[in-house]
């Protein structure tokens, strides 16, 4: 976009959301050219809309003016999802961050998409409710980006994912008209099932700007059990063995040798030190129920290899054994400057082959590789420690994620689970899915966005994207104070 024509689009915009609301200054757009991936890529312009009829407005003036649209909130993809590539509009959600309503008889409530994952079940907690989904980035995550990427968390294996818990969603199409599909009561009804073709899409169908939520009453207890193995191999036999009696827990997150060190190191939660491997574990429901299942849990776990299982003996010292699981990826600071995460997918029985698998990579590249991951779905977050500093070694790690969600697909699994497709893993996609299938997911996507401007070069394999800037400027370092301190001319 050459000057005159972004100065009158700006000026556009300006008209819809006020001036201060959008900008295009390239000291203040760099802010937006990044996500919690290591992709970064500079939009032309940035919109803070307030409602949604300044969103379908902005859309519609972009669509006009061919303009590529990258909506985000929190931006804390992992995988490249709210950057913007095809340079256009940033979207952003800061000043739609209201919760719309809470309706406690019909367990429902309606948020805005720039509402914080977590703020949901503190405003419920009160009433003795709360949203189930619950990524490790919860305190950060927004649900409007947990509707885009169709977010998982520790209790989605007995709960469900994000589209589990969305009966409805308003949403600006690439027409700059507004449309609501679902609603309150929208969980069961009949014909296509639109709300959940667009959870998941990653705004490349349209942007989401009110949803409707499920909420449920806070379960009586919460039992969380930590069983200790000697390797992830026992382990993740362990986990199958669970499961197959028929106990179907909230959770249960597994964390090797690695990722324990740097956890414990951070959090102080009583992780022990000297275990190749643990389960963290959690039942819910009556006092009774819980009570059992756990005892029965903890008896499968002794009979499959657990040298101890330890019952949180409270409250505080739950909360603090999930502190420390929801907080790993930060800890691994702890191990290495930076590390490049995976989100694959395979079936529980092939936990054991896949993370020998990986541990093999790891011995053969020479990069440390931690595993901390929902082991009860086989949700899979391997680790690749490096250092960006060092030449080459990105390149080397993003081989080695290739490889691993290679390995994930052969297994008869997929290569995400909840981090979305994004931009990072739009060629991995291929691993899945057959020309025939992108094709018919194509041609769904150009029946809402037929230009092509909603989140362009994300998802779908083969787009040509325009030249960006490295990766990796001189002097910059991913997911690093030091990165948001780098001057102007290694950003540009």
């Amino acid at each position: 976009m050459d000057a005159a024509d972004r100065e009158r689009l700006l000026g556009l915009l300006r008209d819809v959301v006020g001036a201060p609301y959008a900008f295009a200054d390239p000291y203040e757009v760099r802010l937006y050219q990044y996500d919690a991936s290591p992709e970064t890529a500079l939009p032309d312009i940035v919109v803070i809309p307030a409602t949604a009829k300044e969103v379908a407005q902005v859309v519609k003036i972009c669509a006009d003016a061919r303009v590529p649209v990258t909506a985000r909130s929190a931006a804390s993809s992992l995988a490249g999802g709210t950057v913007p590539v095809e340079g256009g509009v940033v979207l952003t959600f800061a000043r739609m961050d209201r919760i719309l309503e809470i309706d406690i008889e019909n367990l429902r409530a309606v948020v805005q998409p720039g509402v914080v994952n977590l703020a949901l079940s503190q405003a419920l907690k009160p009433h003795g409710y709360y949203y189930v989904p619950d990524p490790s980035s919860q305190g950060a995550c927004t649900i409007g980006g947990n509707v885009g990427t169709n977010a998982g968390g520790p209790h989605t294996l007995l709960y469900g994912v994000t589209v589990n818990h969305v009966t409805g969603l308003e949403v600006a199409l690439a027409s700059g008209e507004l449309v609501q599909v679902g609603g309150r009561n929208a969980a069961e009804a009949t014909g296509y099932d639109l709300t959940g073709l667009l959870v998941g899409s990653e705004g490349t169908l349209g942007v989401v700007t009110r949803i409707w939520v499920k909420i449920q009453p806070l379960p009586p207890v919460q039992k969380t059990l930590m069983a200790v193995y000697p390797d992830v191999a026992t382990a993740s036999n362990a986990v199958s063995a669970i499961v197959r009696t028929g106990i179907l827990p909230a959770a249960i997150e597994m964390m090797d040798k690695l990722s324990i060190q740097a956890i414990e190191a951070a959090s102080h939660a009583g992780y022990p030190l000297d275990a190749g491997a643990v389960l963290l574990l959690e039942v819910d429901g009556t006092q009774e129920v819980a009570d059992e299942c756990g005892e029965r849990m903890a008896r499968v776990c002794r009979d499959n290899g657990a040298s101890e299982v330890r019952v949180a003996r409270n409250e505080a010292e739950r909360q603090a054994l999930w502190k420390g699981r929801k907080g790993a990826f930060s800890a691994m600071g702890r191990l290495s400057p930076d590390f490049y995460v995976m989100d694959g997918v395979v079936p529980r029985t092939k936990l054991p082959e896949t993370l020998a698998k990986i541990d093999a990579i790891s011995a053969r590249t020479g990069f440390k590789i931690c595993n901390v991951f929902h082991a009860g779905d086989g949700n899979v977050h391997p680790l690749v420690l490096f250092d960006a500093f060092q030449p080459g070694q990105y390149e080397s790690v993003l081989r080695i994620g290739d490889e691993i969600l290679r390995l994930c697909a052969d297994a008869g699994g997929s290569v995400t689970g909840e981090h979305g497709i994004g931009l990072e893993k739009r060629e991995n996609i291929r691993y899945v899915f057959s020309d025939d299938d992108l094709e018919v997911m194509d041609h769904i996507r150009r029946v809402f966005d037929p230009h092509g401007l909603m989140n362009p070069g994300k998802v779908f394999p083969g787009e040509a994207l325009k030249p960006s800037a490295p990766r990796y400027p001189p002097g910059y370092r991913p997911g690093t104070t030091a990165a948001l301190g780098a001057r102007e001319d290694l950003w540009v």
